[in-house]
This record gives C-alpha cells, structure tokens and sequence, in this order.
C-alpha cells in the first residue's frame, strides 16, 4: 500500500501557483487596472482562496513586475508610466536584437521550417474575432506569442530567452490597455510577412531593422493614446520608426 504525503505547505504552493497563473493572466488582460488597490478580501472572494496563497501568490507577481507592495503589507496592481513604456520598449529592442541574430546565425532547416509554419498558422488567424468591431481572439494572441517566441528560439540562451519573454508580457499589458487604438492603425500581417522573409533571406540586419520598427511601432501608438497617457507629448524619437 502506498502513502501518499500531501503536506499543508505543499498544497498551499500548489493553490499559489495556480493562483499565479489566473492572477497574471487578469494582469497582463487588463482586467485589473494599473494602481489598482488588491485588497485581501476581494481577492480572496474573487478567487476562492485562503489569504495565504493569495500573499504568496502577490509575492511572486512582485517579483515579476505586475505587482507592487506597499509598506509591506498592503499591494496594489503596477503602476504605468510614458517613461517605463519606452524603456521597456527599448530593451525588449535591445534584447531580441541579439537573439534573432544568433538565432539566424544558428539557422537549420527545421528551425526556418518551423518558423514559416507558424507564420503560417498566424496569418490564417483573424486578429479580431468580430468584423463590425473588435473583439480580441485568444487564439491569434497565443499564435502571435508563438510566432515572435520562435524568431529568438534558436538563440542558444535559455536566459536570454526567458528575459525576453519578460519583456513581452510586461509590454502585453500596455498593449492590452490601448488596444482598441492599436488595432485599427496597424497591419501587423504584412510586418509580420516582412520580418520572416527577412529571416529566410537570410538579411539579419533588415530584420532586426523591421522587427525594431514593429515594436516601437506599437508603443508609439500606445503612447498618443489620450486615454491612457493623456498628457504625454510625444517626442522626435518616439515618432520615429527605427
């Protein structure tokens, strides 16, 4: 007969991951708005949970950016901010310029293969999931995840790679928060189509220059929103596409 060991810390770490993951998600949508108060009781309420995974749970989320705490003891949803947009922005340039460039340097076949193929599957996809008005499709979102996560994918560094992914959800969120304005401005098929031709080409520095472009093309947008920095005054360089 086997005895299984399921102790009280085990199981309140496995109640705060899964708590992470629903936590993040709800962060990175939008669904819990910047600055926004997390008042223990609303959480646990919302979520179903004992306060201990949900502290842990915040903890974690700390730790990764999406959350902030307050004098130790209270948390609030992270703050936003024109300046940490386009520093984020910059170093997500800065990061994935490096691992495109050791990943088309590392090129094989079933590397290129595998990237055409989910450009593929990407383009088949309709970015809103209603044609009279937007509506967001989860599916195109996970398969532009996997299209842009490929590019770098054969970089060599896992770390690398991991910061990278960083940067993309915390830019997700501000994405998400202006994306009734982002949508309609951009053709991000076409960049996309431009950025794999580049890649096959075999042309690191035009895609590099286009993958730049589609990233700063995005938080410029961001940034002339009025509705989430309405007294932000773009400058030069944020109107111009690298």
């Amino acid at each position: 007969m086997t005895v299984r060991s399921d102790s009280a810390a085990d199981r309140v770490a496995t109640q705060a991951s899964a708590l992470c993951d629903r936590l993040r998600r709800d962060l990175l949508e939008g669904r819990l708005k910047p600055s926004r108060r997390l008042q223990l009781k609303y959480l646990m309420d919302q979520y179903d949970a004992g306060q201990t995974p949900i502290r842990e749970a915040l903890n974690r989320l700390a730790s990764e950016g999406l959350v902030e705490i307050r004098d130790q003891r209270g948390f609030v949803v992270a703050g936003i901010s024109a300046d940490e947009l386009r520093e984020l922005t910059k170093t997500r340039c800065w990061l994935e310029e490096r691992a495109l460039r050791e990943s088309m340097a590392a090129a094989s076949p079933e590397w290129e293969e595998a990237l055409v193929l989910a450009w593929h599957r990407l383009s088949k996809t309709p970015r809103s999931l209603s044609r009279e008005k937007f509506e967001s499709n989860p599916e195109w979102e996970r398969l532009h995840r996997i299209f842009h996560r490929h590019l770098i994918s054969g970089c060599g560094s896992q770390w690398l790679i991991n910061y990278c992914e960083q940067q993309a959800d915390l830019l997700f969120r501000y994405r998400q928060l202006s994306i009734q304005r982002v949508y309609p401005t951009r053709n991000v098929k076409d960049e996309h189509e431009a950025i794999l031709k580049a890649v096959v080409d075999g042309d690191a520095d035009k895609a590099v220059a286009l993958l730049t472009a589609h990233y700063q093309g995005t938080a410029n947008v961001i940034l002339s929103d009025p509705d989430v920095f309405p007294n932000v005054i773009q400058t030069a360089a944020d109107r111009q596409d690298l």
